[in-house]
């Protein structure tokens, strides 16, 4: 393990800057940063282990994303997502979700469609259970099959950078008997159409699983959540 805490895998898989720039934005979006809170280069530097210059670097593409604001003479303020934001990323992924299920239908591998069932048969028995903290891994995995299986890099790309956006609501909104349940009947209807290689279905029920979370937010209320 390295001072950012993560293993030879990982470190092997990204750039220094690359590192410092997932961890940052994983620690805003996480909420460890809060709205409007200074982002101190020399404190986040120590911090991880690192100079001052990948922090630098990260907090410059974390402007570009949105997500802090460089101020001159205080290093970087956190911006982070307002409630609008989240629901507008709901609405996108909606679609974008739907595409992706559709092109799944088009592209997928056998060995593909194995892993869904097997991610949804532990996903069965863990709403069962009541273990929410496995089903929002389980949830991530069942989507970024589809995500591969679309065989579009950038919808790939764009779905999982979605997904990092609202992990939080994420765990919220499958901490919940009733949506865990509806979540995972919803996941298997998609299945079952990109089984069948169901284009439009797949589509259709792709779109509205999203929008029935974009629901479910809404009853809870999306400032409660965050």
């Amino acid at each position: 393990m390295n001072g950012l805490g993560i293993d030879q895998e990982t470190t092997d898989k990204y750039s220094l800057r690359g590192r410092v720039f997932h961890r940052i934005r994983e620690d805003i979006l996480s909420g460890k940063y809060k709205i409007n809170e200074e982002l101190k280069e020399k404190a986040i530097a120590t911090e991880l282990g690192v100079s001052r210059t990948p922090v630098r670097e990260a907090l410059r593409q974390l402007e570009l994303e949105g997500l802090v604001k460089i101020v001159p003479n205080k290093s970087a303020v956190v911006t982070g997502l307002s409630p609008k934001d989240m629901k507008d990323i709901y609405i996108i992924r909606s679609y974008l979700e739907g595409l992706c299920a559709r092109l799944a239908c088009e592209n997928i591998t056998e060995s593909q469609i194995e892993a869904l069932e097997e991610i949804q048969y532990l996903f069965d028995f863990h709403a069962k259970k009541k273990h929410y903290d496995q089903l929002v891994e389980l949830d991530d995995r069942f989507h970024d099959v589809i995500y591969a299986a679309s065989n579009s890099r950038m919808l790939n790309h764009v779905l999982v950078d979605f997904h990092h956006y609202v992990a939080r609501l994420r765990k919220e909104t499958l901490s919940s008997d009733e949506r865990a349940i509806s979540c995972s009947m919803e996941h298997n209807a998609i299945l079952e159409a990109i089984k069948k290689r169901d284009g439009d279905k797949a589509e259709e029920l792709g779109h509205q699983h999203i929008l029935n979370t974009i629901h479910n937010i809404t009853e809870k209320g999306i400032e409660s959540l965050l």
